[in-house]
């Protein structure tokens, strides 16, 4: 069973079909420039933040206001 879950095909991605957005900081963990490229393949509404790799901890506020912006809009 562990095998089937590693080689079946999850299908069309998400972020195909629904809008995506992005909060991308100043992180040591994963590169800003692989954020970056990441969101540019799918199309990500971005928006940057002054802020290390957990912003949902330092910047609670901005993080929920991406939510509810995001929410709101798609």
């Amino acid at each position: 069973m562990a095998a089937f879950a590693v080689t079946e095909t999850s299908g069309e991605p998400a972020w195909k079909t629904i809008p995506s957005w992005a909060l991308i900081g100043r992180d040591k963990i994963i590169p800003t420039a692989a954020h970056e490229a990441a969101a540019k393949v799918a199309h990500t509404k971005v928006q940057e933040i002054d802020s290390s790799h957990l912003s949902m901890v330092s910047h609670p506020g901005a993080v929920a206001r991406l939510i509810t912006t995001a929410a709101r809009t798609s």
